[in-house]
């Protein structure tokens, strides 16, 4: 049986950024917030950004929950659309 803390901090650390589509934004300036804020590389930035514009959201990072709200603050900050989500461990 896990304690109540390990499931705290597991719960904690189990969130994601979505990044969604819109009719505002470049696919290639997507592209470029993806590459500058989080260090992807090219290929991997522009599958995300495919992604995004094709299904409607891309999970662009994973971890716990006050780093995945200071992403989607920022992609706010970027002009990107972005939630957080709970995810399962």
């Amino acid at each position: 049986m896990s304690s109540p803390r390990a499931s705290l901090e597991q719960s904690a650390s189990c969130w994601r950024t979505v990044v969604h589509n819109d009719p505002v934004n470049l696919m290639t300036y997507v592209q470029w917030v993806f590459e500058s804020y989080f260090s992807m590389g090219p290929s991997v930035a522009y599958a995300k950004m495919m992604e995004v514009h094709n299904a409607g959201r891309a999970i662009v990072s994973t971890g716990q929950r006050e780093q995945m709200e200071r992403d989607a603050q920022e992609m706010h900050t970027y002009g990107l659309r972005a939630t957080i989500e709970e995810a399962e461990c």
